[in-house]
């Protein structure tokens, strides 16, 4: 049985340095709200990206589960996109009780991987975040996901604020 260490980080607030988007080496990339809840968008990210990354969760989900999901209140799926091909999308909840954002996956597709694309999609999420004004935006992360996963949520000013190893069965 495999050791995986999930770390769980937070921000409270962006730096000066992060209020502005920095859209000059992505002006070819574009962001847009899935706003028609198209469960299959979601599931397709979850597969394709998750497969590198042993997302197993909702493998098994129904496609009534997948709608439920994307339907839960204050749920968003950000797209991004180049030209007309998908490139990534991030998955967030703001939940109104705890006035907090809640990123729940973010990834890149292969083939779009190794451009900072990454950093680029993170830095929309938290700018589109803190518009709601939360406490803190959160997310967890773990040794499975991709090398540079906990770098850039560090680098943005993610501070950990708990950690744990947890079996996982391959």
């Amino acid at each position: 049985m495999q050791k995986v260490k999930r770390y769980f980080l937070e921000i409270k607030e962006l730096k000066k340095d992060q209020k502005k988007i920095h859209s000059n080496s992505f002006d070819k990339y574009s962001f847009y709200l899935e706003d028609n809840k198209d469960f299959k968008l979601n599931k397709f990210f979850y597969k394709q990206i998750g497969a590198d990354h042993f997302w197993r969760d909702r493998l098994t989900w129904t496609d009534n589960d997948w709608k439920e999901y994307v339907s839960t209140p204050n749920f968003e799926t950000w797209i991004m996109k180049k030209n007309r091909d998908l490139v990534g999308f991030y998955e967030k909840q703001f939940h109104t009780e705890e006035n907090e954002v809640e990123l729940i996956n973010m990834g890149i597709l292969k083939e779009y991987r190794g451009k900072n694309l990454g950093s680029a999609l993170l830095d929309h999420c938290l700018q589109n975040s803190f518009n709601k004004c939360p406490k803190r935006v959160w997310v967890h992360t773990c040794s499975l996901d991709h090398r540079f996963a906990l770098q850039n949520y560090r680098s943005r000013g993610f501070k950990i604020f708990k950690e744990e190893e947890i079996n996982f069965v391959a």
